[in-house]
């Protein structure tokens, strides 16, 4: 028998996971808020649900992919949220969202009750990853939950790495896009000094993504800044590094540090998003450190 999933959040990074399992052959239904953002899913064979509720009655496994706390509650325990569809034993609830490490722990304690198996599930992988299934997830949760999830997991990803228990997966999530935000903004920086200083910055670019200190994220967006181009093609916004790197720093002062890179990174991007820059993308960040 088809196994049915359930995907809410149907942006560019939850549909690329929607196409995923429709091409595997399992029976898909997606919510989404905005309706007309599900509708290429449909012509592809998925089942539109005029609630999460709806979309996860009689799934095996339910996956989530918004964009915040608030979005996540919402999908999961709003008035016809996921929690409130009859139970079906053995369903999954994998969250793979980018979420405050609070919250993760609050979701799944509430799944629990409502006779889910959670698994903490964020990934990594622009838009183009999710569509190929070429995404790494970060997973925390029970070996059992892991391999009653695999089918599913292998067919979205070319990489897991469990870290631990729930709440693991998004921990090491949250260190990583927090340690990515502040690569993002000292990149930024750097380019706004080699500007001034007169550097061919084609150069520039291409020395530091070969360079020590080089990773992929300076050399995707070192590229990007210089290029100026902000409004298209917009693989992650201002607003949402904001909160990622909110929530990395929430977790990191949790743990009892007070790191003080991340609160001045968290500062940068505040004021880019008070800026009214939210929707461009994080790139935009290099304008500001113009000044």
């Amino acid at each position: 028998m088809t196994k049915q999933i359930a995907v809410l959040g149907t942006g560019q990074m939850g549909s690329g996971i929607a196409g995923r399992l429709l091409d595997a052959g399992y029976r898909v239904r997606v919510y989404n808020r905005t309706a007309a953002r599900a509708e290429p899913l449909l012509a592809r064979g998925a089942l539109l649900s005029r609630s999460p509720a709806e979309a996860a009655a009689g799934a095996d496994a339910v996956f989530s992919m918004v964009g915040d706390d608030p979005a996540s509650e919402a999908m999961w325990c709003g008035p016809d949220g996921a929690l409130s569809a009859p139970a079906k034993p053995g369903r999954l609830a994998i969250e793979c969202s980018t979420l405050s490490h609070d919250w993760v722990n609050d979701l799944a304690a509430r799944a629990r009750s409502a006779g889910y198996a959670y698994l903490d599930c964020p990934v990594t992988g622009l838009p183009d990853a999710a569509a190929a299934g070429k995404l790494v997830l970060f997973l925390g949760g029970s070996a059992a939950t892991i391999a009653a999830a695999q089918p599913f997991l292998d067919t979205i990803s070319i990489g897991q790495m469990h870290f631990g228990d729930i709440g693991a997966g998004t921990a090491y999530k949250l260190i990583v896009n927090l340690m990515g935000s502040v690569q993002l903004a000292a990149a930024a920086e750097g380019l706004a000094v080699a500007e001034r200083a007169g550097l061919d910055m084609t150069l520039v670019a291409r020395a530091l993504a070969s360079g020590g200190c080089g990773s992929p994220q300076v050399a995707r967006n070192a590229a990007l800044m210089i290029a100026g181009d902000h409004t298209n093609n917009i693989a992650f916004s201002a607003r949402w590094r904001l909160k990622d790197t909110d929530y990395g720093l929430r977790f990191a002062r949790k743990m009892g540090l007070n790191p003080g890179i991340g609160a001045a990174t968290l500062n940068v991007f505040q004021e880019l998003v008070d800026a009214g820059f939210s929707a461009q993308a994080e790139t935009k960040i290099i304008d500001i450190l113009r000044k």
